[in-house]
């Protein structure tokens, strides 16, 4: 998975639909997960489209597997585990996601309703993330 600023040095590039087609691509380039993890349990609360999060390591470097039913939000899904893919968790606890996320302004580039789950999910990645700073 390519880092968040590499990503953004990209994404800085493009305009409108191209972003959007990288969102896309970027959801296409997340590790594939199995759908017998895609439950109840891993399911983020508050995304108007489904979304899944499973932390796979419980060393001190996070790592997840995610995805969506939806193209574009997957994408987003993508944006954020780049932000904390293979850190230490408790970097990642102490880490502003949300600012790591701001240059890519994507509340300005998509609909209200793509990225409301984004701080649910994120919330959801820095809880994991503490859990296992202090373990």
């Amino acid at each position: 998975m390519r880092t968040l600023s590499d990503i953004l040095e990209e994404y800085e590039f493009l305009e409108g639909d191209e972003r959007y087609s990288m969102l896309i691509e970027l959801g296409r380039e997340l590790e594939d997960m199995p759908d017998a993890l895609k439950t109840d349990a891993t399911l983020v609360r508050g995304c108007s489209a489904a979304v899944w999060v499973y932390p796979t390591e419980q060393t001190e470097k996070l790592h997840f597997l995610a995805d969506s039913n939806a193209a574009i939000t997957k994408g987003i899904v993508a944006l954020v585990i780049a932000a904390v893919q293979d850190k230490p968790a408790r970097e990642v606890a102490n880490m502003d996601v949300t600012a790591a996320l701001e240059p890519f302004d994507l509340k300005n580039q998509l609909s209200s309703n793509r990225t409301q789950g984004v701080p649910n999910m994120i919330a959801l990645v820095k809880e994991h993330a503490a859990r296992l700073a202090t373990a």
